[in-house]
């Protein structure tokens, strides 16, 4: 009788920047054969695109939800009351799932085994106490970059050695206590609680515990290029036993299963994208459409607004904006300048399938928040970057894109429209060779990571094998 194949039960925290990458990776175990049980919630789990296309291409993909203790209304933004909500409500809704695929599979005629593994995010940290009362094995997908991971690591030891809390509000100080960023990082590139005035404030310590949790995972799984954060990823590697670096996903599903990804380009989102911006961009010439998006977390001010819009326009160039229906709160009329600007060279949506914009060939630039997944699909299309760091790992990443790989320039936080005007300029104008030299290096490393041979090609393969020994030795 043949073995039956692995099964992983894959929870991500339920916001869409964290369960893309991980509805990926489940395509990806699940086109190696493996079964894989993904988890949402229930208001997720209506709202994500495409899931009934996603079971019948991937037979061995299937999905479950669980309440989330919320009230219908509810915003679910990345919030305290959503991280209670997680420990409290999900905790014993996710215990019980996990118990009940484990009695459907004590049945005779049972297609699907016990969970071999449960695989989940750095934020999903009550899965750890979880899978240990239950005696399943865990690994960790890092959503965030793999440098912010490092950093919120090493917070324990940048207390120790007074780095932290910081004594005045000098912001350019360097931070020396994280190996492998060495000249790199400054006070203001770390996230928000590290601005605290007492090592013992709460979400200081907070953040330290939940990621120190980390440590108890039996393998970490990280969405990056080995050779492009191996200076930390090196570092890490005395931490935890196993590491795979399988980045940037999208792109090493995209060449594992081709043209099918492409039929599937929405997946993971909960929200409808307009196609029409399709039909808008191939009226336009190569390289000279700005795409503007801020992610599914960022909100703006009115005023903010106001002055992305007016450096817009007034920069020359034909722009695409994102413009999600809550990015901001109250007044949404704009001065009648702008609309008839607007309508002359730029298009406004409310969402778009990113990737698919992103390699257009008339976009020539993406003025980004920073985000990890937004990050990676514009090093995967060659784009280079102006960024506008706003939150989490976002600081991080904006420095590492512009300081250091130099694929990218910096916004000020406190942006306005002439600033604004100007950084689209140099980025579309005399900036834009010297940067999409330095863009199609990394690019290349990408791209030949996620092809036969490459680091998470190989990568991929060994997960794979590892999560086939863990069955083995349940």
């Amino acid at each position: 009788m043949a073995m039956k194949q692995p099964h992983v039960v894959i929870f991500p925290f339920p916001l869409q920047g964290h369960m893309k990458p991980l509805l990926c990776l489940a395509e990806l175990l699940c086109h190696a054969g493996l079964h894989v049980t993904y988890v949402n919630t229930h208001h997720n789990h209506e709202r994500l695109a495409n899931r009934q296309a996603l079971s019948t291409h991937f037979p061995t993909l299937h999905f479950e939800s669980i309440s989330d203790g919320l009230p219908e209304d509810d915003p679910r933004t990345l919030s305290s009351q959503l991280l209670i909500a997680l420990k409290t409500f999900i905790r014993p809704h996710f215990r019980e799932l996990l118990k009940t695929l484990s009695l459907k599979a004590e049945s005779n005629d049972a297609l699907v085994p016990p969970p071999s593994c449960i695989m989940t995010d750095g934020l999903v940290t009550f899965a750890f106490d979880v899978a240990e009362e239950l005696g399943i094995p865990i690994l960790s997908y890092n959503v965030p970059c793999p440098r912010y991971l490092w950093t919120c690591l090493c917070l324990p030891k940048l207390i120790e050695n007074g780095q932290l809390p910081f004594q005045d509000d000098d912001m350019n100080v360097e931070i020396t206590g994280v190996p492998g960023m060495e000249g790199l990082l400054l006070r203001q590139d770390l996230p928000g609680f590290c601005r605290v005035k007492q090592a013992d404030h709460p979400s200081l310590q907070f953040a330290i515990n939940e990621t120190q949790t980390l440590k108890r995972a039996s393998a970490l799984i990280l969405d990056t290029v080995y050779e492009l954060d191996a200076p930390c990823i090196s570092h890490m590697a005395l931490t935890f036993p196993k590491i795979y670096t399988l980045g940037p996903l999208h792109a090493l599903l995209n060449s594992q299963i081709g043209d099918m990804s492409r039929g599937l380009a929405s997946h993971g989102s909960l929200w409808k994208s307009d196609l029409n911006c399709m039909t808008w961009l191939d009226s336009h010439p190569s390289k000279s459409v700005i795409y503007v998006s801020f992610g599914t977390l960022v909100h703006l001010t009115r005023a903010q607004v106001i002055e992305f819009w007016y450096g817009l326009v007034k920069s020359g160039h034909p722009f695409l904006r994102v413009m999600r229906s809550d990015i901001t709160s109250g007044d949404h009329q704009i001065p009648a300048e702008l609309e008839k600007s607007t309508k002359e060279r730029g298009y406004i949506v409310d969402w778009v399938s990113q990737e698919e914009v992103l390699a257009h060939k008339s976009v020539g630039g993406f003025l980004t928040h920073s985000g990890w997944n937004s990050t990676l699909e514009s090093i995967v299309a060659g784009l280079p970057m102006i960024c506008w760091p706003n939150l989490g790992d976002h600081y991080i990443i904006s420095r590492t894109v512009c300081r250091q790989w130099k694929i990218g320039l910096q916004l000020n936080e406190n942006c306005d429209r002439s600033n604004i005007e100007s950084m689209v300029q140099t980025l579309m104008g005399p900036k834009r060779e010297e940067i999409q030299s330095s863009m199609d290096a990394i690019s290349k490393l990408a791209r030949d990571s996620v092809a036969e041979g490459g680091s998470s090609h190989n990568n991929l393969e060994q997960l794979i094998e590892y999560i086939r020994n863990l069955q083995h030795q349940n």
